[in-house]
């Protein structure tokens, strides 16, 4: 009987151990973890998961990270190895990490093997850095290697300092996605990217009357074009010419590229015939599309609406260029560089010191993304462009240059929009050395009349408010904090978390701000969707002309019924109507004539008039001095109604500007600009990537009545309860002790 019990729990024991072996075995290659994080800080985002699962070739990454480090660097290790075992899986066989022992011996002897690896790490341009350590009451600094390299095929990417988790998944998913380069995109595409030229064999009999010269000879230049670019995409590009004349184009297909059309009667007496034609280069894969003009209306002054071709020279770039943002690569982002607006590359004289600066959202938006500087003043926007930054611009536009901002929007692109209802001016050096502030005068840049028909403004003042930022106050000067109620702290339950711009955004401070305003009827009639992102405190007031910033002259209203919340961001989404769909062409400026010196201009010689002198030059080729005949219609020269686009829309330039965002890019300033930027360009999900982990996680604000009430309960209920708890104990004890006695009495 006892021989068959024990052999019983044997082969139970054996059967316990099966049963585990084969549960790790499938452990192996079932990988699972339950993240309870809020965030999921500890679970690879979807856009980290969509990057490695598009490698096609083989990505190894190499870890030098020494061994035994004292917390926190401890843990960053072990959150990197967790990590990349991520990454390995959803990568499948494309991914090899390996982490190298650079790690001395206890004495500081350095091994045969650590020394190989840290010569290696060295040759990757890997160095260790030092980390502060306490060891008994000590405070030490300790050399460590906390680096890692990622090498894919003959290109090298390096992270040399991992001192944190903080941002780790965004920094190696970032650094991944630059190696999987455009060629490797290319390989994994699924079909290959159409590029198809509409062009009417019937405009070729009018281009003379358009004064357009080669436009016969466009099919075969633009095959000759994409025939050198299907080498270098390995087969990914189709070309093809399409004859509307011959094989007329759905009005469909028309509409939805925003094709040119032309139309016209009979011409010469009869020798042309009415008709009319199509033009336009379409660039295709999926969903996504471009359209480029092939001929490009222009109307200017004393001459009227021309015709002119586009510059096939320039060509395979434009096709370059749009390739790559069809495929989400190498996206370009444009930033309006003239109108006054603040440079990209260097602050003006005296504006570091204010903080005034873009260096810091230059170098943050720099690395993901090509900054491509326009000016609306050389023509149009180029087309390889997805979204344009417009901050703070203190020149008017011309109505010409809100033509190409609104057709930007129609073609379904993204505007930034941080606007400032005043223009800064700078007293005397006199008055400034005296005491004097800068004066703040309303501004008007021709902005307004676009943004109202499209349901948007921008309030002529400025929002203060009593939860802002409070200056440390020097001792000499008396000491203690001083609001600055014009930098308003705007605070958790102040912003909207539903979009992944600011999902994860626990509060933001922002800067001379003025109050967003939407019109609800008008974003409601053109089918718009308006997100409010942001709002001020309940303690908000208005300050309106004259505006006057001395801390020392600004107090709250004696009246809290004037205080309020205002929205100061907005996020406009959908099928925006042109504001010039019922307007004609505006006219294209002349260029002013360069103004010569006395010297130069000087000989005796007159100067013909600038009418006369333009009549004198010859037309450039392919390009036409004169205006199309009268005869000749054309649709399609303005987009009335455009494709999906997007506009965020500020009244604070400061958003952008250096005193408001850090170098690292981890304050939430610096998290939401990237975001807006990578939401504006179809990335949302690099944006709820980035925010996943807060530097900046607030408690949640409660009010006094709950503060005593916790910290009653923390000081007297906790005691209260312990002491309840071994009464409870006592006399479950008590009765215990009662039953047994009755049991020996019986």
């Amino acid at each position: 009987m006892n021989g068959s019990k024990r052999s019983g729990k044997w082969l139970k024991f054996l059967i316990y151990l099966v049963v585990l072996v084969l549960l790790n075995a499938t452990a192996v290659t079932l990988f699972r973890r339950f993240d309870l994080t809020a965030g999921k800080i500890y679970s690879l985002s979807d856009a980290s998961k969509r990057v490695v699962a598009t490698l096609s070739e083989p990505l190894t990454i190499k870890v030098f990270f020494s061994r035994n480090l004292p917390a926190p660097y401890n843990h960053t290790e072990q959150y990197l190895r967790d990590l990349l075992e991520e990454y390995a899986v959803y990568a499948d066989r494309y991914l090899n990490y390996t982490f190298h022992d650079v790690t001395p011996k206890e004495g500081g002897e350095v091994t045969t093997e650590a020394g190989r690896n840290q010569q290696l790490a060295a040759g990757y341009g890997i160095d260790p850095i030092q980390v502060q350590v306490v060891e008994k009451d000590e405070v030490k600094f300790q050399k460590a290697y906390m680096g890692l390299v990622l090498i894919h095929g003959d290109m090298i990417e390096r992270l040399p300092a991992l001192t944190s988790t903080d941002g780790l998944e965004y920094r190696l998913t970032t650094a991944i996605q630059k190696l999987n380069n455009k060629v490797s995109a290319l390989l994994r595409l699924q079909g290959k990217i159409q590029v198809n030229l509409y062009l009417s064999s019937s405009l070729y009999a009018v281009a003379p009357h358009l004064r357009v010269n080669g436009l016969d000879g466009v099919p075969e230049q633009m095959a000759a074009i994409v025939k050198g670019l299907e080498v270098r995409t390995h087969g990914k590009i189709e070309y093809r010419h399409l004859d509307p004349s011959k094989d007329p184009v759905p009005a469909a297909d028309a509409e939805r590229y925003q094709l040119l059309r032309l139309k016209w009667p009979e011409l010469d007496g009869g020798k042309v015939p009415a008709g009319e034609g199509v033009s336009g280069l379409v660039m295709a894969y999926g969903e996504k599309s471009v359209t480029i003009p092939v001929l490009e209306a222009l109307r200017l002054p004393l001459i009227g609406t021309r015709y002119q071709l586009a510059d096939l020279g320039k060509m395979e770039q434009v096709l370059n260029d749009n390739l790559e943002s069809l495929i989400d690569i190498n996206q370009n982002l444009g930033y309006l560089a003239d109108h006054g607006t603040p440079a990209l590359f260097g602050a003006m004289p005296g504006m570091a010191e204010r903080g005034d600066g873009l260096g810091n959202f230059n170098q943050l938006i720099s690395e993901n993304y090509s900054i491509q500087q326009v000016r609306l003043g050389d023509g149009a926007i180029p087309d390889g462009i997805n979204c344009l930054v417009i901050a703070r611009p203190t020149e008017p536009f011309t109505e010409y240059e809100l033509f190409q901002l609104d057709q930007f929007l129609m073609r379904g692109k993204s505007l930034a929009l941080f606007l400032d209802p005043f223009k800064e001016t700078m007293p005397p050096r006199q008055a400034m050395a005296m005491g004097q502030g800068p004066g703040y005068e309303p501004f008007d840049s021709g902005l307004e009349k676009l943004l109202e028909h499209y349901g948007l403004g921008l309030d002529r003042a400025l929002v203060l408010d009593e939860n802002c930022f409070r200056q440390q106050v020097p001792a000499q000067f008396g000491g203690g904090e001083r609001a600055i109620y014009f930098a308003p702290l705007i605070k958790n339950q102040n912003i909207d978390h539903g979009l992944g711009v600011t999902e994860n955004i626990k509060g933001l401070v922002v800067l001379q701000a003025a109050p967003a305003q939407v019109v609800a009827d008008r974003i409601k009639a053109n089918g718009l969707t308006a997100t409010q992102l942001f709002t001020s405190s309940g303690k908000s007031w208005l300050m309106k002309p004259p505006i006057n910033l001395n801390p020392m002259f600004l107090q709250p209203p004696a009246k809290t019924d004037e205080m309020k919340p205002y929205p100061l961001a907005y996020l406009v989404e959908g099928e925006f109507p042109s504001y010039f769909a019922a307007r004609p062409i505006p006219e294209k400026p002349r260029p002013q004539p360069e103004e010569k010196s006395p010297g130069e201009a000087g000989g005796g010689k007159a100067e013909a008039p600038p009418a006369a002198a333009d009549a004198a030059e010859p037309p450039a080729t392919g390009t036409a001095a004169a205006p199309a005949a009268p005869e000749i219609e054309g649709q399609g020269a303005v987009i009335a109604r455009g494709k999906p686009g997007k506009i965020f829309f500020m009244g604070a330039s400061s958003m952008l500007q250096d005193n408001l965002l850090d170098q690292e890019g981890r304050s939430p300033n610096a998290i939401l600009v990237a975001n807006l930027i990578d939401y504006l360009n179809g990335r949302e999900d690099i944006a709820r990537m980035r925010g996943k982990q807060q530097l900046f996680n607030p408690l949640i604000e409660i009010g006094a009545g709950a503060k005593t009430v916790i910290k009653s309960v923390n000081i007297v209920g906790l005691p209260i309860l312990v002491v309840c708890f071994g009464l409870l104990v006592w006399l479950k004890r008590r009765g215990r002790r009662k039953r047994i006695q009755l049991m020996f009495q019986k």
